[in-house]
């Protein structure tokens, strides 16, 4: 292991998720920092933030989450300090943005090289962290999922969330029309944002729709999943595209999450061979994680360098909610869902 750590790093403080509790119920722990193995980095944590996936993790609704005690934070900003052997020692001193799916919630974390990209200077740490999975979810949806072109219309539901908000950026620097399907709470805000809105909820929200696209929208991004995503395909013009990429409706509920993803999958599966011009597909962040490695990095350093780079130049903004130290973290989870933000709650060392 090449080592550039300092005195201050002998202790690790992480906040630990220790089962099925209220946020108030998380603890902080301290420990040894832990040493880099095989191809990974030691980082000191910069700025981490919460995502819906750790306040589904909480209630034990996150599909492939690991047993509990574990530290959530599904990624996060760093400074490297140590590497460990087969990794490149030029890494030292870098800043980085790694994908963890947990223990991004702590002051020191290991984490894989492979799923690192260099931070470029100009961009703040807790900016940085914004755009991470949420930048790199939001570009692969709008350019690889369904390919969608300056001009036509789309229709994005949680477009108050992190990935909607960073969607809605990248699809009108394309020179696409964004309809955001979200709470009323939040229209005026994504009226600024020029963004169409609509009520989720709506019983009407079909006729509202296209009304602003009579032919139907090129593409439906859905985080909703069930009855919304039959709903979602039906408005979809010629040649357009579902792409879901949460399923919140069985997440919120109870129950086997095995079937509800399984059903979502073997949907888009079905509609995609009916002969109407329409296809729907299921976006997974990891697909190719293991069986493709190689076309994985590949594809998470150009994706996630084009958000930093937008990111830098001003064309997209981060959208922070509020700011938080990591010993506060249960006031934080616990204001991240009350569903009244627009934008990301982070945490700082």
């Amino acid at each position: 292991m090449t080592d550039a750590t300092a005195p201050s790093t002998a202790t690790t403080t992480r906040v630990v998720l220790p089962g099925l509790v209220e946020p108030a119920g998380l603890r902080i722990a301290t420990g040894p920092t832990p040493a880099p193995g095989p191809r990974q980095l030691l980082l000191r944590m910069e700025a981490t933030g919460i995502a819906f996936a750790e306040q589904a993790m909480r209630r034990g609704r996150y599909y492939g989450q690991p047993p509990f005690p574990f530290t959530p934070g599904y990624d996060l900003v760093g400074r490297v300090i140590a590497v460990g052997p087969g990794a490149d020692p030029e890494m030292l001193g870098e800043r980085v943005a790694t994908m963890t799916k947990t223990g991004g919630w702590a002051t020191h974390v290991v984490v894989e090289a492979r799923d690192s990209v260099v931070v470029p200077d100009g961009i703040t740490s807790e900016d940085a962290e914004t755009v991470v999975v949420n930048g790199v979810t939001a570009w692969q949806m709008l350019h690889r999922s369904a390919k969608v072109r300056p001009g036509q219309t789309i229709l994005v539901f949680g477009a108050n969330g992190g990935v909607g908000g960073i969607l809605i950026q990248l699809a009108q620097h394309h020179g696409v029309t964004v309809i955001g399907a979200a709470s009323p709470r939040h229209h005026d805000a994504l009226r600024a944002a020029g963004v169409i809105p609509v009520d989720y909820a709506d019983p009407d929200l079909p006729a509202l729709v296209r009304r602003h696209a009579p032919a139907g929208v090129a593409a439906v991004f859905d985080n909703i999943g069930g009855d919304n995503a039959k709903r979602s395909f039906a408005l979809l013009g010629r040649g357009g595209v579902l792409v879901g990429y949460a399923i919140v409706q069985a997440v919120s509920g109870t129950g086997s999450l095995l079937m509800p993803f399984l059903t979502a999958i073997g949907q888009a599966l079905l509609w995609s061979a009916l002969p109407n011009g329409r296809r729907a597909t299921f976006y997974d962040l990891w697909s190719g994680h293991s069986l493709r490695p190689a076309r994985f990095r590949r594809r998470l350093e150009a994706d996630l360098g084009r958000v930093f780079g937008l990111l830098s130049d001003g064309t997209i903004s981060a959208n922070i909610a509020a700011r938080f130290p990591l010993g506060d973290a249960a006031a934080a989870l616990a204001l991240a869902e009350s569903r009244t933000l627009n934008g990301k709650v982070v945490l700082l060392p």
